[in-house]
């Protein structure tokens, strides 16, 4: 173990209250600064009048659960990284918090040092993915516009939308890649920085999302080439 520079702010929602404390003060001795909430409702209005660098949450809790706490979060902040907690190992409950945008996923019990380490990898992600990409930043797909700096997808004379961190570096990826494979391998190890179920599954979620986004042009498809990964084909 060791002490931190540099002092992050962590929110931690936990209702099971000597298990909150006890993270909480680990997570201080390593020199994190730490909001302990104890619910769902209490942690949305720590987030809402603090600036938090990542979220830990646990997933069952009264008034309000995690998954309805991260919705609400990302509804505010579609870049901070969000760390489940939760006593279930069901596949579909690991799934649905990547649907939402989770970036991890500890099942109780669980060793405090690995939640420890996969911070400081979420964190140095997150510092990471704020570069800017290097080269060209305005590309036309079809008919659409896309701003890899500003993160931002336009139709035709419509209003951008804005896309999260992971939406932009994967459109960017596919981009880079127009009509040639993009293989899961890269996409994968490039943006999540690790290749496993999970992951792959949570960029499946983020592959129908761009599909959604771009369905309005029916002259682009993003095809799922068994196996391998991926193809933006713009014909």
């Amino acid at each position: 173990m060791y002490m931190k520079t540099s002092s992050k702010h962590i929110l931690l929602v936990e209702d099971d209250t000597n298990f909150g404390s006890i993270l909480r003060d680990y997570l201080q001795l390593n020199g994190y600064k730490v909001q302990l909430a104890r619910n769902g409702l209490e942690g949305f209005e720590k987030f809402r009048k603090s600036q938090f660098d990542l979220c830990v949450l646990d997933v069952m809790m009264p008034y309000k659960d995690g998954f309805t706490l991260a919705r609400e979060i990302r509804s505010k902040n579609k870049e901070i990284p969000l760390v489940f907690l939760t006593a279930k190992s069901m596949k579909e409950d690991v799934l649905q918090g990547y649907k939402i945008g989770a970036d991890d996923y500890l099942t109780k019990p669980f060793d405090s040092d690995i939640l420890l380490q996969k911070i400081e990898v979420l964190l140095k992600r997150t510092q990471s993915n704020n570069l800017k990409p290097n080269g060209a930043v305005h590309f036309d797909i079809g008919a659409f516009h896309f701003n890899s700096r500003l993160r931002t997808l336009s139709y035709k004379k419509n209003a951008p939308i804005s896309l999260s961190p992971k939406e932009s570096q994967l459109l960017y990826l596919l981009v880079q890649n127009k009509n040639d494979l993009l293989t899961r391998e890269h996409a994968l190890t490039q943006i999540w920085h690790d290749d496993n179920y999970f992951t792959s599954r949570s960029m499946d979620v983020y592959i129908a999302k761009l599909r959604k986004y771009l369905k309005q042009d029916s002259s682009i498809e993003i095809t799922n080439i068994h196996g391998e990964g991926f193809r933006l084909v713009v014909s």
